[in-house]
């Protein structure tokens, strides 16, 4: 069935243009609270989380309004990670839990997007009948049926005990020095806590949110003060958040990133040592030496489609226990149910703990392949591509590389972007050929 306004992650797009405005999302409320309360037997509860976007506000009053009307009680946590709101729908037995946010885009943009009372994101067959809710009239319950909001007050304690948790008993960040960037998002009150309350000393930027800079030039998605703050602190390493904390990256002690390839590569191998590790997801835009690093191991690698949402659908399916992505969306099954940027920092802490390792010497037998990522602004968002002229810089393009590279096109699922990705053994080629069809497809699309 063709989808009307949900993505592959939510329903997403610019504040004040539909539908991503005030009326719409108060519909999009009543529709999910009707349809949820179908599927949901006792108490019908939401949780509700948001980034620091200055929309947030407006949004949350939108939702509360919609879900109260629906008879639904709302219980709103302000604002937190991504991850924690997954957490805590389980943990407070909500029967789903709502994020506002638009994850690494800009301020002006923001979303919505459910997760399932298991902490899963929500199926396909419950966005669809929430789409056609929507179609429906606004009809609001009677006054004794309304839904009741109320705050929940000690939402940051319990994810921050949670975060705590995933680390070994007895196992601190005593002794390590750690720059952390929270993008002026939604960890900005918590991952400092989580890191200084294990032992971290810690220097923190992008922790000063004023609802108009979540992301700018901070964060996980921009890694340039990160790592220019680590050389200069003289730091151990850093840890870059994006703006709703679901994604991580890191920076050693040098100054060089670390994108989620390789922090995969860490985790893996600490669970493969231990004897808990069957295999692994990644994505199409795996680097192919973290597969091959995999395979030599002995370890299974499986390539889903790009976004979290796929990735943990096939972890399911072959039941791995981790999977990633390289933009740092990280999924460790033992922990959590989503991409988790502060349990997946603190896995990776734990592995080359585990290891008595630092990240240069963990990541010396990882081998990536030069790899150019080129994201191309096109006239309006779609869902595939057509243009003969396009297919045939690809076809041109994948004869050149031959066996030793690889090619990757795909529209983005949340902007108006199509991401180009050549991979090969030659970096010259590589950045030659990603230009040449990045030039092709501004020509054709834009």
């Amino acid at each position: 069935m063709a989808r009307k306004y949900f993505g592959t992650d939510g329903i997403r797009g610019t504040v004040g243009e539909f539908p991503i405005t005030a009326d719409f999302v108060m519909k999009l409320g009543w529709a999910a609270g009707r349809v949820l309360a179908e599927e949901t037997e006792g108490r019908r509860m939401v949780i509700l989380g948001k980034d620091t976007r200055v929309s947030g506000y407006m949004f949350e009053s939108a939702l509360q309004a919609g879900l109260i009307a629906s008879g639904v009680d709302v219980g709103l946590l302000g604002p937190m990670p991504t991850p924690a709101i997954a957490y805590l729908t389980r943990t407070f037995q909500a029967m789903a839990g709502i994020v506002i946010s638009a994850s690494h885009n800009p301020y002006y943009d923001n979303g919505i997007k459910f997760f399932s009372a298991d902490g899963f994101k929500l199926n396909d067959s419950i966005e669809e009948r929430i789409e056609q809710m929507i179609d429906h009239e606004f009809v609001t319950e009677p006054s004794e049926e309304l839904g009741r909001a109320f705050r929940v007050t000690d939402a940051a304690g319990r994810y921050i005990e949670y975060c705590k948790s995933t680390l070994p008993r007895g196992l601190t960040l005593k002794g390590k020095k750690i720059v952390l960037d929270c993008a002026h998002g939604a960890t900005y009150h918590i991952a400092p806590k989580v890191f200084e309350e294990l032992g971290a000393t810690t220097k923190v930027i992008g922790a000063e949110p004023n609802g108009r800079n979540i992301n700018h030039e901070r964060g996980a998605t921009n890694t340039l003060a990160l790592q220019s703050a680590v050389v200069d602190e003289e730091a151990d390493m850093g840890i870059a958040f994006d703006g709703d904390g679901d994604r991580v990256q890191f920076v050693d002690k040098s100054g060089n990133k670390v994108d989620g390839d390789q922090l995969l590569y860490i985790i893996a191998t600490h669970m493969y040592d231990k004897g808990e590790l069957t295999g692994v997801v990644g994505t199409l835009m795996s680097n192919f030496g973290l597969e091959k690093a995999m395979l030599d191991r002995g370890i299974k690698f499986y390539r889903a489609n790009v976004g979290d949402r796929y990735v943990i659908e096939a972890m399911k399916n072959f039941d791995y226990p981790l999977g990633g992505e390289s933009s740092g969306h990280i999924i460790c099954k033992q922990y959590g149910t989503t991409g988790d940027g502060i349990v997946a920092a603190l896995q990776v802490l734990a592995g080359l703990n585990q290891m008595g390792s630092t990240l240069e010497a963990a990541l010396s037998e990882l081998k990536n392949y030069p790899q150019v990522l080129i994201n191309v602004p096109v006239a309006k968002q779609i869902t595939k591509i057509d243009n003969p002229k396009i297919h045939e810089a690809v076809d041109a393009a994948e004869k050149d590389l031959g066996t030793k590279g690889r090619v990757l096109l795909r529209p983005s699922g949340t902007e108006p972007l199509v991401r180009v990705m050549v991979e090969g053994d030659d970096a010259a080629m590589v950045e030659s050929l990603a230009n040449t069809i990045a030039d092709t497809v501004r020509e054709a699309l834009c």
